[in-house]
């Protein structure tokens, strides 16, 4: 599959992208907007967004619903392209496009609601209600990681709610929104979902001028704060989905295997490439040495290799300038004292050449201050972080920067309550590794996340505005 998008023949600029397993081999070219085709593209939003504005909820579930089943029509298709631009395996990337439309399923039914909110007059013959309203356009930023999961997740509740939708992917992988984009036109207002295939830079600049009304941002933290700052520039509000050091508590169970299975399974999942990825085992010092032995056979018995080759069980990581941050901070983590009980280092032949390959790597003897343990080193490395008592796994678990999501296995109610009240993280997960449900609140805190979560019923509170309306009689 080559995907070359149609763009103007004048235009100089254009971005390309390529396969990482096979980095010479180009998987598609998409065309950049200059200034003026950006604020047609704006100009173009508004226009719909009032249109589709005036159309009844229901109906706006309705078209959503036909939508999704579309996108599911094609999920096979979708897959390839994601596969061959951000190089998951195939199996991982079916499963994020019906992920994506499972989670856009819970708001068609949303769409009718529209977060309405029943609340008693205070007066003699007077009624109070809450309204919503839609914000207008919504600019998005979508990262590599999650090519169509994402932009569906930004998509779904912006259309439920009434609003237009400007997209901007990453310039690695955005077959997979182009290709939302074409089904979309078939059950929207001409123009409602618009891409702008355009620098960071440029969409700083985007979201600083009038004329978008939101942005919803998944990212890395200091791209985050430059969306927020550009945000606060239009005072209009942010979503953003940063970044993560998440951890998985291994306390006590009396079923060691399924614990090792849920967190290698979270840990390696496309590549250790998820915001949600469990990166630290913090492990009650009884378990240590059995935990290392049983994670460091799993990591071993991964199949590394082309995605769309069957029987491969993990990709390359997406692009040359991540698989060397990876290479430089796991090596940094090794000189300050991580065992690599397995991997620790590029694959065999792996590079410009070979493709993006990185062994998935478990390092034992990590110290809660090293850069295993604090640094989203995003990739298949799992640090082993020991510990004596639950009060010192408390104070690593909530000892970094993030709060995006954690996971605890043990049988006792006491240390799951504990867990439940003081984990500092958005998502809090029991006895399973850390995969969000299709209708639960996504988000995190602390430098995880700013604003309304997405996904679930309280994403209403970002993608409508709040108007407190009095009738007397």
């Amino acid at each position: 599959m080559t995907l070359h998008y149609d763009f103007d023949a004048e235009t100089v600029e254009n971005y390309t992208t390529h396969n990482p397993a096979k980095p010479s081999h180009v998987i598609g070219r998409y065309g950049i907007p200059d200034d003026a085709e950006m604020q047609a593209i704006i100009d173009r939003a508004q226009k719909a967004q009032a249109e589709w504005a005036r159309v009844p909820g229901l109906e706006r579930g309705q078209r959503l619903d036909a939508f999704l089943n579309a996108v599911v029509a094609r999920a096979d298709e979708i897959a390839e392209a994601i596969t061959l631009e951000q190089g998951k395996i195939l199996a991982e990337a079916k499963a994020e496009t019906l992920k994506g439309c499972a989670e856009g399923r819970f708001m068609v039914g949303e769409a009718a609601r529209m977060g309405a909110t029943p609340i008693a007059t205070g007066r003699h013959n007077f009624s109070n209600q809450i309204l919503r309203r839609p914000r207008g356009v919504i600019f998005c930023i979508s990262p590599w990681n999650f090519p169509a999961m994402t932009p569906l997740r930004k998509l779904c509740p912006a259309i439920a709610f009434g609003n237009a939708v400007i997209l901007k992917p990453s310039q690695f992988t955005p077959a997979a929104t182009y290709m939302l984009a074409d089904i979309a036109k078939d059950f929207f207002t001409e123009d409602l979902f618009q891409i702008a295939m355009i620098s960071g830079r440029k969409a700083s600049e985007v979201i600083s001028k009038s004329g978008i009304q939101g942005v919803s941002f998944t990212g890395s933290v200091d791209v985050g704060r430059q969306v927020y700052g550009a945000a606060a520039q239009n005072l209009i509000p942010a979503q953003l989905e940063l970044g993560g050091k998440n951890a998985a508590i291994l306390n006590d169970t009396d079923d060691l295997d399924g614990a090792i299975q849920q967190i290698a399974g979270a840990a390696f999942q496309t590549g250790g490439q998820r915001c949600t990825a469990i990166s630290r085992v913090l492990v009650h010092k009884d378990l240590a040495a059995r935990t290392g032995e049983m994670l460091a056979a799993r990591a071993e018995g991964i199949s590394l290799g082309d995605g769309m080759v069957e029987g491969t069980q993990m990709g390359p990581l997406c692009n040359l300038p991540h698989w060397d941050s990876v290479i430089a901070n796991t090596a940094k983590a090794i000189s300050e004292g991580a065992k690599p009980l397995v991997g620790g280092a590029a694959a065999d032949g792996a590079g410009p050449e070979g493709g993006y390959f990185y062994l998935p790597t478990i390092l034992a003897n990590a110290k809660h201050e090293s850069t295993a343990s604090q640094v989203e080193i995003f990739g298949p490395v799992l640090s082993i972080i020991e510990y004596e008592s639950f009060d010192q796994a408390i104070k690593m678990l909530n000892g970094t920067e993030f709060g995006l999501t954690s996971a605890l296995f043990s049988n006792e109610n006491a240390t799951v309550q504990r867990f439940l009240r003081e984990s500092k993280n958005g998502m809090l997960h029991v006895n399973h590794g850390t995969i969000p449900d299709n209708n639960m609140p996504f988000g995190g805190i602390k430098n995880s996340g700013v604003g309304p979560y997405s996904v679930g019923p309280t994403a209403v509170n970002f993608y409508t505005s709040e108007h407190a309306a009095y009738v007397a009689w």
